[in-house]
């Protein structure tokens, strides 16, 4: 089982290197082909609003309520239950989402006047951003379908293709940027056309890989089915923690906005940087286990359950702390060959560095959240990560006053760090929390070796720390030099640190059986 998680995980990442690295080739390519102004204001703000609800909708609330209860049917019913099940539940929610696209195309100019009040007072912008929210709010029904899909495909192994499929917006988008937009009379309303069309090219995609499992059937509308019934009572308490996230994103932004100019994108740019790792390695681990868990709760197999979320705590101590370690120091290196060009600054990437370094400290903790957090869905208990969530987001509150107050009073350049160090503290609350509450409820026990593991880790990442800190140099050097030449001292600090990690690990006993699962040590 740990062989197929390990290898289920790599695709997973692998896919959502390629996309990350394409979604920073297509915000480059939209910079370069639309500037910063009116019209990519204007779109960004249509992009954004379909965009918020696929979070709260299907990325989060709808994936953490549909997995648990198909893998139920898929291990104790018949082949005919599971495909009833994905047709009604397609049927319902995609007869839900065409009545709430209507609302939202027909009442864009209202929805731009909520989400971008700014606008009201310059006709232009408001009337294209108005045009434009009603070409891509369709994308919600889209992507949430994609979503069920997804879904199904990772319940039953297939993980590569839903993996991909994110791959396909980047992809229309550069598309639409470079060859529809010199032919239309606005055209940054390319952009809005690339984001309808990937959101029908992502359901399309997935739909041959249905049809080979046998789980392609017209949908129906069954409001009353048992397990549709099910799925909407657990989502909603997963709405509720997804908006809880967003709630603390919006409270973090205003108080950005309150301190010196600049700090609302200092923290956009370190946030960058650190959802990279989280989104390669943290939410591709948490994807594959979740099935993998609900299967295991299905089949009343709690010795199992715990094995695999033993198995993915250790692969996130062996690779989540030294992507921390590295994102700490390399905090100025990697800022400045990313970001350092035009109007950014020396200065800029100074202050970036020190919310990146605040939030590397917290890494570890976002990604535990990611995968512990499944220990309770796949259980089919949507509620208690909420009520922990919510927790986590008021000591997150009362931490960026505690934090950002002093340094502010005092004049310390860079009070932005507080709100990154406290978003970091809360992070470990959360996970600290969430682990607690599988312990408690006896679901989870740690195997035995855990005590030698974290003596071999630590010892490796302080090799890791000594050869990436003495390759990497000081930020004034790297300021000074051309882009190549940045590249190429990255790659190779990286590489370095790499390397001596993974040595060090083998040195101290580390070896590829206990990856997989079949030896702690």
């Amino acid at each position: 089982m740990s062989k197929k998680l390990v290898k289920s995980t790599a695709v997973v990442s692998g896919m959502t290197l390629i996309s990350r690295l394409l979604g920073f080739v297509r915000d480059m390519v939209i910079a370069r082909v639309f500037g910063a102004g009116m019209g990519t204001d204007a779109f960004f703000v249509a992009f954004k609003i379909p965009n918020f609800l696929r979070r709260l909708f299907a990325e989060g609330a709808f994936s953490q309520a549909f997995v648990p209860v198909l893998s139920e049917y898929k291990s104790n019913r018949e082949h005919e239950e599971v495909e009833q099940l994905t047709r009604k539940v397609a049927g319902t929610l995609g007869g839900i989402l065409f009545l709430v696209t209507l609302i939202g195309v027909v009442a864009a100019p209202l929805l731009i006047m909520v989400f971008a009040p700014g606008f009201i007072g310059e006709q232009e912008k408001f009337e294209l951003a108005s045009g434009m929210l009603r070409i891509t709010f369709p994308y919600l029904l889209f992507i949430s379908l994609t979503a069920l899909a997804g879904g199904v495909l990772n319940s039953y192994g297939r993980f590569g293709v839903p993996a991909f499929t994110p791959v396909l917006l980047n992809i229309s988008m550069i598309s639409v940027a470079i060859w529809l937009a010199p032919h239309m009379e606005q055209p940054v309303t390319a952009l809005a056309w690339g984001v309808f069309i990937a959101g029908v090219a992502q359901l399309l995609f997935q739909l041959p890989f249905l049809f080979r499992l046998r789980l392609l059937g017209w949908p129906r509308w069954d409001w009353h089915d048992s397990g549709v019934k099910r799925i909407i009572q657990l989502m909603l308490p997963a709405i509720f923690g997804s908006s809880v996230a967003q709630i603390n994103l919006l409270f973090d932004t205003l108080l950005a906005s309150l301190l010196v100019t600049g700090s609302v994108s200092w923290l956009y740019y370190s946030d960058r940087l650190v959802e990279f790792p989280l989104g390669v390695f943290g939410i591709a681990l948490a994807t594959v286990i979740l099935p993998s868990l609900s299967r295991q709760h299905a089949s009343r197999s709690p010795e199992e359950f715990s094995r695999t979320l033993d198995w993915a705590l250790r692969w996130v101590l062996l690779l989540g702390t030294p992507c921390s370690v590295g994102l700490f120091i390399l905090a100025g290196p990697m800022l400045t060959t990313l970001f350092h060009y035009g109007e950014f600054a020396a200065v800029d990437v100074q202050m970036a560095s020190l919310s990146l370094m605040a939030y590397a400290l917290g890494l570890l903790g976002f990604i535990l959240v990611k995968v512990l957090a499944p220990g309770y869905y796949a259980r089919q208990d949507t509620r208690t990560p909420v009520r922990i969530g919510v927790i986590a987001m008021l000591a997150n509150m009362v931490l960026n006053v505690l934090f950002v107050a002093p340094l502010v009073w005092l004049d310390v350049p860079g009070p932005h760090t507080g709100l990154a160090l406290a978003t970091a503290c809360s992070a470990f609350l959360n996970a600290g929390l969430l682990l607690r509450g599988l312990r408690r409820e006896g679901v989870f026990q740690a195997q035995p070796g855990w005590g030698r593991l974290l003596l071999q880790v630590l010892l490796a990442n302080l090799v890791l720390a000594v050869v990436v800190g003495y390759s990497a140099g000081v930020t004034a050097e790297w300021l000074a030099w051309g882009w190549m030449e940045r590249v190429g001292r990255l790659a190779f600090s990286i590489g370095t640190g790499a390397l001596a990690y993974g040595a060090v690990l083998w040195l101290l006993g580390i070896r590829p059986a206990q990856l997989l699962g079949r030896s702690t040590g």
